[in-house]
């Protein structure tokens, strides 16, 4: 696919996308050393093993293999062709493809490119009636009530679906959508007299989009308590599954890593009259429990994530189970407090984003402390039985928090109340420790100050392999490198994908391009090829080579060719030849060299 694209569009939306800003969008970096690290995307991992070398623009885990350029990274990531990746770039950094010359590649089925298609026009068609037409206008005014502003709707693309059971069937057949698809991607809904039907008439609608920012369902708000359920979601399919999505994450994620923590909420509404006052980096599950790939996906972007549900009873059991599926996959949690008649939405328009920011997010509470908080509510204090209780499953939980300090604040804390003595909590809280996994074995250990270490033993070349693997790191850093390996050594590589990685290379320098890893794996079809492209790269810095250290490789490689079981034959050959006083056999055998060494050459 790539090479049907013009190399110069390539390179200018390369240019224009930084690898450390988009992989950033994903994952958290932290810069170590000229690399920048962080925890694999590809596999599960403790250790951040994921590189991305920015000089180079390349990435590499060290951990699981996976390696590339910013193109095989989303190719990767969002399951996109190469057009897609091409395209997604292009137009994150405003540069525009000439289509007509481009040839457009999906890696989605025709039938969800129609879905998606469906739910962009009706995306369309329903916030255009909410801001232009009659139909909309009890929409419209709901949410001014809301204290929604003409912008926010825009932003969030928020419509209305007219009350009329037959209005989207009508419009989307009419733009060539078949029945049958429309009902599979529930858009439409059937009923028992065979009629196919808008499922969301007669509400408020709030397209939901996935990361990309496409809409891939809807969330309906009845107008009227006789309309049935408040809230209302697209069926489960291939494009909507709720314990995937979190909403609003697609304008959400770049505020979330400016801010390095995420706000999780429980609905749209809290969500967006957050947002509208100035608290960005906020997302919601859809109105069910946080699962662990919504926690996990959190956990990709930040450390810490702020829990800022209702206040009534079911909000702070959903905050406790939150909390719990959070810490295990690896957050730093904090729980923020509400009154039970509060929730975000109704707070924000009572007391403003300030007061919300100021009042609520920064006064949140530690996980330890809501824990205690919300383990108090099961338990009689005034009875010594469950004091007794209480006291043991808070040591418990303490046991499993590593700061020493931590510790030693909330045994404080339990001094004080009970009147117990810190030698005797400590001496509790020890036996608990030794009994209990420690935090490590719970929680992701990001360390980004200690290099990664394999957790298998790397692999141990021999010298010739390893000088091999050297020199071309250089040159493909470097073309007069690659120049001077050209003339002396030609393709005599020992090891057969090095001789293919330096016949590319060579190539790929005669055609006057400067060095560029990024675009030089463009040229490569083989996988493998690509992989051992990106951890030779990786492997060393050409400013640290030398002329001494190059000849010595070349000494080395040629060495090796040398000793090659066919010459070996031949010269012990010739020096029987030479012993026996057979100097045209001797002659013959020298010729006979000289053409395997310049057939190796050429190989």
């Amino acid at each position: 696919m790539a090479n049907q694209i013009p190399e110069p569009i390539i390179e200018e939306v390369k240019k224009t996308n930084d690898i450390v800003d988009v992989i950033g969008e994903y994952i958290q970096l932290k810069k170590q050393g000229k690399n920048y690290f962080g925890l694999c995307p590809f596999h599960g991992e403790n250790t951040p093993s994921f590189s991305v070398t920015q000089d180079k623009q390349i990435f590499h885990c060290f951990g699981c293999g996976k390696g590339g350029n910013v193109f095989s990274f989303l190719m990767e990531m969002e399951n996109f062709t190469f057009y897609e990746a091409l395209k997604y770039l292009a137009d994150r950094s405003g540069v525009e493809l000439p289509t007509a010359s481009i040839p457009k590649e999906t890696s989605l089925s025709e039938e969800t490119e129609q879905m998606l298609s469906a739910y962009e026009w009706l995306t369309k068609l329903y916030h255009h009636l909410i801001k232009y037409q009659k139909d909309g206008k009890d929409g419209l005014e709901y949410l001014k009530s809301r204290g929604l502003t003409k912008e926010t709707l825009e932003e969030f693309q928020i419509g209305y679906a007219p009350d009329k059971r037959d209005f989207t069937a009508k419009f989307l057949i009419q733009k060539g959508y078949s029945k049958p698809l429309l009902l599979k991607s529930g858009i439409l809904a059937g009923n028992d007299n065979n009629e196919v039907i808008d499922r969301f008439r007669g509400r408020i609608i709030f397209p939901i989009r996935n990361a990309l920012g496409r809409t891939v369902g809807f969330g309906g708000r009845a107008m009227h308590d006789d309309s049935g359920p408040k809230y209302l979601n697209s069926s489960e399919g291939e494009l909507f599954q709720k314990s995937k999505l979190l909403y609003n994450f697609d304008l959400a994620k770049r505020h979330i890593r400016k801010e390095n923590e995420a706000v999780l909420m429980e609905g749209y509404m809290d969500v967006i009259s957050v947002y509208q006052a100035g608290v960005k980096n906020v997302v919601a599950t859809m109105g069910t429990a946080l699962t662990e790939t919504q926690a996990k996906l959190l956990n990709r972007y930040v450390d810490t994530v702020i829990i800022c549900f209702d206040g009534d009873s079911a909000g702070i059991e959903a905050r406790y189970k939150s909390a719990l599926l959070l810490r295990s996959v690896g957050c730093d949690v904090r729980i923020a407090n509400l009154d039970a008649e509060e929730d975000p939405d109704s707070y924000v328009r009572e007391h403003g984003g300030e007061a919300f920011k100021e009042r609520v997010l920064r006064t949140s509470d530690s996980y330890m402390s809501f824990f205690m908080r919300y383990q108090r509510r099961h338990f009689n204090l005034q009875l010594e039985s469950e004091r007794i209780e209480y006291i043991e499953r808070v040591l418990k939980e303490l046991s499993m928090i590593e700061s020493a300090l931590e510790r030693e604040y909330y045994i404080q804390e339990l001094h004080k109340e009970f009147d117990l003595s810190v030698d005797t909590l400590m001496s509790q809280l020890a036996q608990y420790q030794k009994s209990q996994p420690s935090a490590k074995d719970n929680q992701r250990d990001k360390s980004y100050t200690k290099p990664y270490v394999p957790a298998n033993k790397k692999k141990l070349f021999p010298a010739y392999v390893n000088a091999e693997k050297r020199i071309l790191s250089y040159m493909l850093q470097d073309a007069y490198i690659a120049e001077k390996v050209q003339y002396e050594l030609g393709a005599g590589f020992n090891v057969n994908d090095h001789k293919i990685v330096a016949t590319h290379l060579y190539a790929f320098y005669e055609e006057g391009n400067s060095p560029d890893i990024s675009l030089f794996m463009e040229r490569l079809s083989d996988e493998h090829l690509k992989n051992q492209v990106i951890e030779l790269a990786m492997s060393s810095d050409v400013q640290h080579s030398t002329e001494e250290e190059i000849d010595d490789y070349l000494r080395m490689i040629h060495r090796e060719a040398d000793q090659s079981p066919a010459k070996k034959s031949l010269k012990e050959q010739q020096r029987k030849a030479e012993q026996e006083n057979d100097p045209l056999e001797a002659a013959r055998l020298a010729m006979e060299l000289i053409r395997l060494q310049k057939q190796n050459n050429e190989k």
